[in-house]
């Protein structure tokens, strides 16, 4: 019985094969080692080889670094735009405000337009417009305010997508036993971006003024577009399949680095119609995961923001420079949490298979796992949501402490160790929360992804926008009492995706059929 059901799965879900063994269209069953194990002729769910699929989410991972760098690099410089615009503290946070609800917004159409037309043109088109409108910001008069706002959201516009799009990709060449893995190391990219953009744009700003912060910016987004336009190939499965597909020379490369000797099918894959990303907001299931990821979001982007303007208050004698400097805290703790996060996620879905492979065993049950993942009835839910509830707790508490620390003054070394560990915790649930939902619809992975950015950034841009009026009339340590108060509400909707997720999900299976997964 064991090679019956761990040969089925392993064929279906295990990467460990040689890339050449893939390439032949062939996989090996692992099973138990003993005699039923052998080669079958299984197509693999993606041609691109191990080392081909890192060179892709190195190039969306650079890519995704813009959306918070774009964020995080204007922080340091805010005091110096109140002063050179003679606006108020309130105002320029606003500018913020927008920057977040574009962010929101804006995966919505380029998500959309990339799960039907392609990744590719998308992922170029969106680091244009980056670069384009980062040169209006760094001409832009300081007595046309109003010409700032439009410009950042402008730039939310091009910036804020990556991520959507690179979650797409991540979805075309993945298969959920390895997703956990390549969603953590693509992480790194967006949380490098908070980690070194208010050092950067704090060391800009000192030295060269604000607008040196978005000249750098047009420059490096330029650089990622002409690397995307020479190097990054289309994945998307409605047009390369599998990736042996040819598609039309907009999608090609220039320089065919990756892939460029995969043998390629004739046959194109089948057109499929166009899916209103709208309706994934009608799945409970994805109401609870965005709802809860969303809240806690929030609170960590009243932390970021808030930096700047609490530790010049708290700490006179730290200059621009050195308030960047402290993004590091956080930022790091953010990098360190997506390289581990994503191993534990890969290993605690191997824990849940092999629990379910024990299961069926000790059942006698003459249904393979394999026939469990077509039917969509894999418990990805207690897979990927194991540890959630520690890494939340562990979040919100620390949030309170920082809160309080700020409020008291205490040395820097205390508010510092703080903000490693909330970045550390809250890349985790982000990470896990993401991965689930591309696992929820692989095949609209942009569009999943910008669902997630939608609600998230929403609740960060209307908690930005009232959080200095709180800690203005309750102080600090008050402030992230009340906004924990409101993460901690929303925990009970782990236990109830936990509980009926799986439930929601054979529904929509029944409704509208298996999911196209690995």
């Amino acid at each position: 019985m064991s090679a019956a059901i761990r040969g089925p799965l392993d064929r279906h879900i295990d990467s460990s094969v040689s890339p050449t063994d893939k390439r032949a269209g062939v996989s090996q069953a692992h099973g138990s080692g003993g005699p039923n194990s052998a080669f079958v002729n299984v197509k693999p769910y993606s041609v691109f080889t191990s080392t081909e699929k890192w060179v892709i989410v190195v190039i969306v991972s650079c890519a995704g670094m813009f959306s918070p760098l774009t964020a995080n690099i204007y922080f340091p410089a805010i005091p110096l735009m109140v002063d050179a615009f003679h606006k108020s503290t309130e105002l320029i946070n606003l500018t913020i405000t927008i920057y977040m609800v574009m962010q929101g917004l804006s995966p919505m159409l380029w998500g959309t337009l990339s799960d039907r037309w392609g990744r590719r043109p998308m992922f170029i088109g969106c680091m244009v417009t980056l670069a384009l409108s980062c040169v209006g910001l760094a001409l832009v008069p300081t007595s046309a305010y109003w010409l700032l706002m439009l410009l950042r959201c402008l730039q939310a516009f091009g910036s804020a997508s990556s991520i959507a799009l690179a979650g797409g990709v991540i979805g075309d060449i993945a298969t959920r036993a390895e997703r956990g893995g390549f969603i953590g190391f693509f992480a790194v990219g967006p949380m490098v971006g908070p980690s070194i953009g208010p050092i950067i744009g704090g060391g800009l700003a000192q030295s060269l003024g604000w607008r040196s912060i978005f000249w750098f910016l047009c420059i490096t987004s330029g650089i990622c577009a002409v690397v995307m336009l020479l190097i990054l190939p289309e994945t998307l499965r409605a047009i390369v399949g599998d990736g042996g597909v040819i598609p039309p020379p907009i999608y090609r490369p220039l320089i065919p680095v990756v892939a460029r000797k995969i043998p390629r099918d004739s046959e194109r894959p089948p057109h499929k119609p166009f899916r209103n990303p709208l309706l994934l907001f009608t799945y409970p299931d994805v109401i609870v995961l965005l709802v809860f990821n969303g809240t806690l979001y929030s609170l960590f982007y009243a932390v970021t923001a808030s930096i700047s303007t609490l530790f010049e208050d708290a700490y006179p004698f730290l200059n621009t420079t050195d308030i960047g400097l402290c993004f590091l805290a956080i930022g790091g703790g953010m990098v360190i949490g997506t390289v581990l996060n994503g191993k534990l996620l890969d290993r605690d879905y191997q824990v849940i298979r092999h629990e379910l492979i024990r299961k069926l065993e000790d059942t006698k049950k003459e249904a393979t796992l394999e026939d469990i993942i077509k039917e969509d009835k894999f418990p990805i839910e207690k897979a990927r949501l194991r540890s959630t509830l520690v890494y939340s707790t562990l979040f919100v508490a620390c949030s309170i402490g920082y809160g309080w620390c700020i409020q008291a003054k205490v040395s820097l070394a205390g508010p510092l160790i703080l903000q490693v560990i909330i970045g550390f915790t809250i890349v985790s649930v982000m990470n896990t929360v993401q991965t689930l939902l591309v696992d929820l619809f692989p095949s609209q992975g942009s569009s999943i992804t910008a669902c997630n950015n939608l609600i998230r950034c929403s609740l960060g841009a209307a908690t930005v926008s009232v959080v200095d009026f709180i800690i203005q009339a309750v102080g600090a340590g008050w402030t992230y009492v009340i906004l924990s108060g409101w993460c901690v509400a929303v925990f009970p909707l782990l236990c109830v995706e936990l509980r009926y997720g799986p439930i929601w999900r054979e529904r929509r299976r029944m409704k509208l059929g298996p999911v196209e997964n690995d």
